[in-house]
């Protein structure tokens, strides 16, 4: 992977995480309503498919360099579970402060209060929106996690395919399907697009596409993005999607993946936007700005925190401060990042530390430190 496409990817990476911080605090009972317009464009389920674009282009990057199905395990385990048990125990503390404080905070539909054995099991296990195995949940008000079990279901997919044969590959992937369920499985072409992409990039017998195409593609897969949005693909899209699964309600039947005729257009089209961008990177002499890419990568290294700390942020700050004070918004927003970067700083940045003590306590364990 070449260094300007990688960065491209973390810049990228820090828009969506953003974008998805902005779309949530857009709602009524954050702000007013005077940002409703990111709701109404729903800017961040679109950003949740271009993290599983993205997704899939790295992990099958990573699959290739850990090169066995015991190294591809233990790298995606340690980089999930260093960020996800921590954010499970703050996702705790602070839904029983903010609980105590006002419970007006916490609406139905937007915070579910499990027991705690079950927020722990269905947690740890990442399988919140496993529907094959049990009701869907959502743990606590960290609802953005529901994409996490989503995440997690294509990383075993993916290994399992990968680097088993034979009838064990097929049993275990059949079972993993069944037990993920429709709406998971319903967006994992999305996914898929992002390993498609990797392989054409990576593939050096794969035949370079013209520049005019290149910046064709870089340039047409944003612009497409907004015009069809503009246009109303995703509700047209919505509205075919309901028709093929009635009489049933399709929201019922697929869950979050209840866009999934959109968001699988908005993947291609950011499919086709990446490859347009590996190909120009490729052909240039790339030159960083050694400041601005340190600042996009750190910006970056920090986007899995943003996800799965925001909301539970974003829900204390919602009950604990007063809207009458100057610059709610602002306050709301900076304490929102600022927890979420301190989040980042003591438990997703220093992965490769928490490797090497793992590493340390396991002395027969070798384990390779991805790049991602």
């Amino acid at each position: 992977m070449t260094r300007g496409f990688s960065l491209w990817l973390d810049v990228i990476r820090a828009l969506a995480a953003f974008t998805v911080i902005f779309g949530h605090m857009a709602h009524i009972r954050f702000t007013r309503g005077d940002y409703y317009v990111l709701r109404e464009w729903n800017v961040a389920s679109d950003a949740v498919v271009v993290f599983f674009v993205i997704s899939g282009l790295v992990i099958a990057y990573a699959a290739e360099r850990d090169g066995d199905l015991r190294t591809y395990s233990y790298n995606r385990l340690t980089r999930i579970f260093t960020v996800i048990v921590p954010a499970l125990a703050l996702t705790l503390a602070f839904d029983a402060i903010g609980t105590r404080i006002t419970m007006e905070a916490y609406p139905p539909g937007y915070y579910q209060d499990l027991p705690l054995i079950e927020f722990l099991f269905r947690g740890l296990t990442l399988t919140p929106q496993w529907w094959g195995l049990m009701d869907p949940v959502r743990l606590g008000s960290n609802g953005p996690l529901w994409s996490l079990s989503y995440e997690v279901a294509y990383y075993m997919l993916f290994g399992v395919a990968l680097f088993l044969r034979g009838a064990l590959r097929i049993v275990l992937l059949a079972l993993l399907a069944l037990a993920a369920g429709l709406p998971i499985l319903a967006l994992m072409p999305a996914w898929l697009l992002g390993v498609l992409v990797w392989r054409r990039v990576s593939n050096p017998h794969t035949t370079p596409m013209s520049l005019s195409l290149a910046w064709a593609l870089a340039i047409g897969g944003p612009v497409l993005i907004v015009l069809t949005k503009a246009m109303g693909a995703a509700e047209s899209l919505a509205a075919l999607t309901q028709a093929a699964l009635a009489p049933a309600d399709y929201r019922m039947v697929l869950g979050y993946s209840d866009e999934v005729l959109w968001n699988s257009l908005l993947a291609i089209l950011v499919a086709l936007h990446l490859l347009g961008v590996a190909s120009l990177m490729a052909r240039t002499d790339w030159h960083e700005n050694a400041r601005a890419a340190r600042a996009i990568r750190w910006l970056a290294g920090g986007s899995f925190s943003l996800y799965v700390m925001h909301y539970p942020a974003l829900q204390l700050l919602d009950a604990a401060l007063p809207e009458s004070m100057p610059l709610y918004d602002l306050w709301l927003l900076g304490l929102t990042l600022a927890i979420c970067f301190i989040f980042a700083a003591a438990f997703e940045r220093p992965l490769k530390l928490y490797r090497h003590w793992l590493t340390r306590l396991m002395p027969q364990r070798r384990a390779q430190v991805p790049a991602e």
